[in-house]
């Protein structure tokens, strides 16, 4: 009898502590993983931003609060911005994070399951830059299966007349300035590895169609969208531009350029023209620059009703003006214009949380042109588009934005 009483206490028990083992194996599952300490203001905003992020996303996948891995322009953006933190920390938890990133999206034979070679759509070779380096400290070839891929998408993708780029598909003759830091840099650094720069003429093609065609000659700004058939109901029936200029687009441009200029051999005969181009819309750019020293959603509009400050683009304007200032391609007076654009970010815009968190506040969620549900490129469309607390556009370009000036 007291054997069998012993027995069930003994069972029940082991149940008890068989449940508990369970119940911590998942809790840890879940959970362990974000545990990141609190995060010290000591430490550089770069890392603040960075190690927010990675409390908010354990695997970096999530990023941009997705649910399942995706192949994505923000991951790619994000993650390049955490490649110039690993290079300048050497802390391994940022390289892992960007591998682990790639190792959720791509299977054992070089294959993405959420990305579609018959779209067509340029903003999907973007995070292929995070690639080069990981083939080159792992060679793993599947790295390179998905470099020589998106490679070949940008030869097959479809042209306007003039040669340019489409945006996708599904937007037939109409260049973005948002396909500019889609395609180019990952183009530039593959002609560069492995084209022996065959190509250089055909990437500073792309940045001279749009610097020809979407600058209006006014503001020297850069509209949003280019259409050289003209048939787009946004597109004007004599230049083919959109009818606004929103600061995100015009920053994607400019991050473009100082990344491709990386890239561009001094002696190549378009860097100059790349580097006037950047002159040009910096010096375009800064004139709307607001006295908090950041920028508004629609650049020349501030002060209409509707418009706001906003976090991505001044991130964006901040960092391509900080580096090109920094590489000698814009004047040095660029990087105070860019320090001031920080101090605005890091007093208005962040928000700082009691363990050290900071998120990045009045980032645009999206916008674009066309499309169903359709989208007009009116003041009133970019206005009244979502907004998103650290949305990964924003992100990304305040950590890059806070490498170059060391912050």
């Amino acid at each position: 009898m007291y054997k069998a009483v012993y027995n069930r206490v003994i069972f029940k028990n082991s149940l008890t502590t068989r449940a508990a083992l369970i119940a911590l194996v998942v809790f840890c599952t879940f959970s362990c993983k974000a545990q990141v300490q609190d995060i010290s203001t000591n430490l550089k905003w770069s890392e603040r931003m960075a190690l927010s992020i990675m409390k908010r996303h354990p695997e970096a996948y999530q990023i941009d609060d997705k649910t399942q891995p995706k192949w994505d322009y923000v991951h790619g953006l994000v993650l390049t911005s955490f490649e110039k933190i690993y290079a300048k920390t050497g802390d391994k938890k940022y390289y892992d994070y960007i591998k682990g990133y790639a190792d959720a999206t791509i299977d054992s034979e070089g294959k993405i399951k959420s990305y579609k070679f018959e779209n067509y759509n340029i903003d999907m070779v973007v995070a292929g830059r995070l690639l080069f380096n990981l083939y080159d400290t792992t060679k793993d070839p599947r790295y390179f299966t998905v470099i020589e891929t998106l490679r070949k998408q940008l030869k097959e993708q479809p042209r306007t007349a003039s040669r340019g780029f489409w945006h996708k598909k599904v937007y037939p003759d109409q260049m973005w300035l948002d396909g500019l830091y889609m395609g180019e840099p990952f183009y530039a650094e593959y002609v560069k590895r492995y084209e022996n720069g065959d190509n250089f003429n055909d990437i500073a093609h792309q940045f001279e169609l749009i610097h020809t065609n979407a600058r209006d000659k006014n503001t020297g700004l850069l509209y949003h969208g280019w259409d050289e058939s003209r048939e787009m109901g946004w597109a004007n029936k004599v230049t083919g531009t959109s009818p606004n200029f929103w600061s995100r687009s015009l920053g994607w441009y400019m991050m473009a350029l100082v990344d491709v200029l990386d890239y561009f051999p001094e002696n190549h005969p378009k860097r100059k023209e790349l580097v006037r181009y950047l002159n040009e819309t910096a010096n375009a750019v800064a004139k709307f620059q607001d006295k908090s020293g950041l920028w508004y959603q629609v650049t020349d509009k501030g002060g209409s009703p509707g418009n706001y400050l906003e976090s991505s683009g001044s991130s964006m304007f901040a960092y391509a003006m900080a580096k090109g200032a920094n590489k000698g391609y814009l004047n040095k007076k660029y990087r105070k214009i860019a320090n001031k654009a920080f101090d605005g970010l890091t007093s208005k815009l962040i928000v700082t949380a009691p363990d050290g968190e900071i998120t990045i506040t009045q980032a645009c969620a999206v916008a674009g042109l066309g499309g169903n549900p359709y989208r007009d490129g009116s003041y009133e469309y970019y206005v009244n588009e979502k907004k998103k607390d650290n949305d990964p556009k924003a992100t990304g370009p305040f950590i890059l934005a806070a490498l170059e000036l060391n912050r």
